[in-house]
């Protein structure tokens, strides 16, 4: 597996379609990433899912809302 994975997202402010590139030898993380397109503040959660194509869940949430 690559360590870095790119995924297609949308910015839970402004709707707009982002790439979040994830790391993910780092295990399950939370941080907080600008929108490239908006420049608001997500909450980016990050979570190891067997259960999904990639293994991975990752959930946008406005930050400071």
């Amino acid at each position: 597996m690559n360590p870095l994975e790119d995924r297609d997202e949308r910015c839970p402010w402004c709707g707009a379609p982002i790439e979040i590139r994830i790391d993910v030898s780092a295990g399950p993380q939370t941080y907080v990433e600008d929108c490239p397109v908006c420049c608001a503040p997500m909450l980016v959660d990050v979570a190891m899912d067997p259960g999904s194509g990639d293994g991975l869940r990752v959930t946008l949430e406005r930050e400071g809302d």
